[in-house]
């Protein structure tokens, strides 16, 4: 990993810092279209409930998502069926054990993190700096975690890089970005400007925690110790970590040949042995992906007109994958864990 020359490096940084770029452009050009676009309900393949439901993030057989850029749940057992849309507006979101994460809009070029009970009710909220990008509650409803890109680093001249930020909802504990973590890179410890992080997951103990660091062109994965404040690398080429409610495996975007350019492969890591397993989806997938159950991952896949679709298929590599709920993203389980 460390075989770059320094021009080398300075290439690969800057194509990170292009396709970063690219993707914050092309993400604040389809928010702009879509709030323009005048929808046509009757064009819509989305059923809302008329029931008058109310939306609960109460642990249940449902799923959780953000269609037409609001909360909404659908059974767990008919996911492409009715579902009931709320009224809180969010960009990201997810939910576990009662407990909801929201990256809404605060303005037209402002974001807000808020903390959502199961009745949705608001616990806590603060301004976010950035695009939103991901976002994650671990199993117990404890933790929040968050990625937005953000623009004006020195170091960066593409423009865009990214802050992670994690809330202990509990102790009301607030990290700001994970820049403020000591880093041990192979071993030894290491810091540099560039270093950058993204897509949180928590492990069951509500202190370890993986996620993507991308520092000198390459990504790598880390776990972090929420206690002392520190990451460490553990492979490299994993993006968008998520762990399985076992804790065994991580599901993550694999770039392909080791080069984001040419997209991502949806894959899982075995923790243990460190082997990877590619699954049956084919398709590029730039997302952080949500286990549904053990055996079950969810993802975000855009149509060509940038409409969002989830889709699900096994984790172990088998299978196809499914069409879970049509236009819609962000999936999360309400399903209690374990």
């Amino acid at each position: 990993m460390n075989g770059l020359t320094s021009r080398g490096r300075v290439v690969v940084a800057a194509v990170s810092a292009v396709l970063l770029a690219a993707v914050a452009v092309g993400y604040i050009r389809f928010a702009a279209d879509r709030d323009a676009a005048d929808r046509d309900d009757a064009d819509r393949a989305v059923r809302t409930s008329a029931h008058g439901e109310q939306l609960t993030l109460a642990p249940g057989p449902r799923l959780l998502a953000v269609t037409d850029r609001h909360l909404a749940v659908v059974a767990a057992d008919d996911p492409s069926g009715e579902r009931t849309v709320s009224d809180v507006e969010c960009v990201r979101a997810y939910a576990a054990a009662g407990t909801g994460v929201c990256l809404r809009p605060d303005s037209q070029w402002a974001y807000r993190l808020v903390v959502l009970d199961a009745r949705l009710a608001e616990t806590r909220s603060f301004p976010i700096p950035g695009l939103p990008n991901r976002a994650r509650v671990s199993a117990s409803g404890r933790m929040v975690a968050w990625t937005t890109f953000v623009g004006g680093d020195s170091y960066n001249s593409g423009g865009f890089s990214t802050r992670t930020g994690i809330l202990d909802t509990r102790a009301g504990t607030l990290v700001n970005s994970l820049e403020e973590f000591a880093v041990v890179r192979d071993g030894h410890p290491y810091r540099s400007v560039d270093a950058n992080f993204w897509g949180v997951t928590f492990a069951g103990d509500d202190n370890l925690f993986y996620a993507t660091m991308s520092t000198g062109g390459q990504r790598y994965l880390i776990q972090g110790d929420f206690a002392a404040r520190t990451v460490r690398t553990l492979t490299g080429n994993v993006e968008c970590p998520s762990l399985s409610p076992d804790g065994t495996r991580i599901a993550f975007k694999q770039a392909i040949g080791g080069d984001p350019t040419k997209g991502w492969r949806l894959s899982v890591l075995d923790l243990a042995t460190m082997a990877t397993r590619p699954l049956a989806e084919t398709n590029s997938v730039d997302d952080q992906a949500a286990w549904l159950d053990d055996a079950t991952v969810a993802y975000t896949l855009r149509q060509a007109d940038g409409r969002p679709d989830i889709w699900s298929v096994p984790a172990d590599g088998s299978g196809s994958p499914r069409l879970l709920v049509p236009e819609a993203e962000s999936p999360a389980t309400l399903a209690p864990v374990g």
